[in-house]
């Protein structure tokens, strides 16, 4: 073994490859965050100011964009491997952030947030799934969480854009400066590896064995040669969106699409959106509120890296059953104190505060990263594609409810009430994870495909 070739197999070169795709993670935060602030100083010069539909259709153009970007997602990172999907995520996003940066009209602008989520929507399929493929067990769940965490970042990072150019009122400009990550992910991953995974799927088995020696530790190549052979006979399988109503991988299917919506179901969008609301509410000025979102931004980051480092060290499913309690906790205390006492005064707002914190940061540390560790975990290498596409699509679809029904619940029953509901969704989230959600933790992808098999007499994969 040569003196490169030695530098390299300490697997350093992984944490490399998978900062660099997580780039796109940060991109979907921060077009996912940026408009909140944009839209207040784009409205009146593309004319929207008064038109609060076309403002939502601002807005949520985004969110359909992403549910097509699901979709498409899934079946494009099984054909054409996941790096080049990652490439196209890198030119998405700098082609939404830059007709959105230079829009002449409003009309535009809702075009260009749909082609940026045709990019969040691919991100949120390809990313997780290159994360997950490209490490080695012992820290697949740590690398797999720097997805979470550079949304949080993303989010974070608009935030403090929007706050920074807001006595400009550089809308422009706020949309504009996603270029810049944009082409950092496609320079860097003109030299990161494709996954040995997709790569032996693919019959390119050198090639693959190439990227093990690169991304492993000497001690670790025996076992990945082996995954690398299972995942040499599943290329004679591939499967595609029809095989999703099969038997056999119904098990799987069911955890994972429930999952992805509880991720949603439990509010942390619409807790997120409504937070800086609430606290002006509580009599604390709109700059108090702005602060507050920063804030929040940073609570959710520093949540994440609960997860980055303790998803291979406490399991997670395990994570996810202590998320579920904190989240219920919070917004039953929450709900509560606002129903009987109200929502103002000065101990009312600081015990606020503490239950917005405790939420947020439960949510982070646990269903935020954890769900999209696991999602590409559950599913055989030869569906993954279409059944995580279906998964994500689900996730998507979900928030857009959300986000559709919160705002009409919050009209008809109040606050207090509706963060009781979102309490019940968290309880249930807890007993789904306790009676369905296997541990994946420490486990290989080829060991877990072969449990979710076997575990139905039809399944394809079984010997005859």
């Amino acid at each position: 073994m040569t003196t490169q070739e030695t530098s390299r197999a300490d697997g350093r070169p992984v944490y490399v490859a998978a900062a660099v795709c997580a780039i796109g993670a940060l991109l979907f935060g921060y077009d996912t965050g940026v408009i909140s602030g944009a839209l207040l100083y784009l409205k009146g010069p593309l004319g929207i100011a008064d038109n609060a539909f076309m403002q939502g259709v601002v807005t949520s153009a985004l969110l359909v964009g992403a549910m097509v970007g699901a979709l498409l997602g899934g079946s494009l990172a099984a054909r054409l491997g996941r790096r080049p999907m990652t490439l196209v995520v890198a030119v998405v996003f700098a082609v939404g952030s830059l007709a959105a940066a230079l829009t002449p009209d409003v009309t535009t602008l809702v075009v260009a947030r749909f082609v940026i989520g045709l990019g969040v929507g691919l991100t949120s399929v390809v990313v997780p799934m290159y994360l997950s493929e490209i490490s080695p067990t012992r820290i697949r769940g740590t690398l797999s969480s720097l997805y979470q965490f550079s949304i949080s970042v993303g989010l974070l990072l608009s935030y403090s854009v929007n706050y920074l150019l807001s006595p400009w009122g550089a809308w422009r400009w706020m949309l504009g400066l996603a270029v810049i990550p944009a082409v950092a992910l496609f320079v860097g991953m003109l030299f990161m590896p494709e996954t040995p995974r997709w790569l032996a799927s693919h019959n390119r088995t050198e090639q693959a064995r190439r990227v093990l020696r690169r991304t492993h530790r000497p001690e670790e190549i025996e076992q990945a040669q082996a995954e690398i052979s299972a995942a040499e006979r599943q290329s004679r399988e591939q499967a595609g969106w029809r095989d999703l109503t099969s038997p056999w991988i119904r098990p799987a299917l069911k955890i994972g699409l429930g999952l992805a919506v509880l991720q949603q179901f439990v509010g942390i969008n619409t807790v997120m959106y409504y937070a800086p609301t609430t606290l002006t509410e509580l009599g604390m000025g709109n700059s108090a509120s702005i602060a507050a979102q920063v804030g929040i931004g940073v609570i959710g980051m520093l949540a994440t890296l609960v997860a980055v480092r303790y998803t291979d060290r406490l399991g997670r499913k395990r994570l996810l059953l202590a998320g579920s309690v904190g989240m219920s906790v919070s917004l039953t205390v929450l709900g509560v104190l606002t129903l009987f006492v109200g929502a103002s005064g000065t101990a009312i707002g600081v015990i606020t505060i503490v239950c917005l914190t405790a939420y947020i940061s439960s949510f982070g540390a646990t269903w935020g990263p954890v769900v999209w560790v696991m999602l590409p975990e559950l599913y055989p290498l030869r569906i993954r594609g279409p059944a995580e596409g279906l998964a994500t699509w689900s996730n998507w679809a979900s928030n857009f409810l959300v986000s559709l029904v919160f705002p009409v619940l919050l009209v008809g029953v109040g606050q207090a009430v509706s963060m009781l509901l979102l309490a019940v969704f968290c309880v249930v989230s807890f007993f789904f994870v306790h009676s369905f959600v296997p541990e994946t933790t420490g486990r290989s992808l080829e060991n877990l495909e072969e449990e979710v098999t076997t575990s139905n007499p039809r399944s394809p994969s079984r010997g005859s």
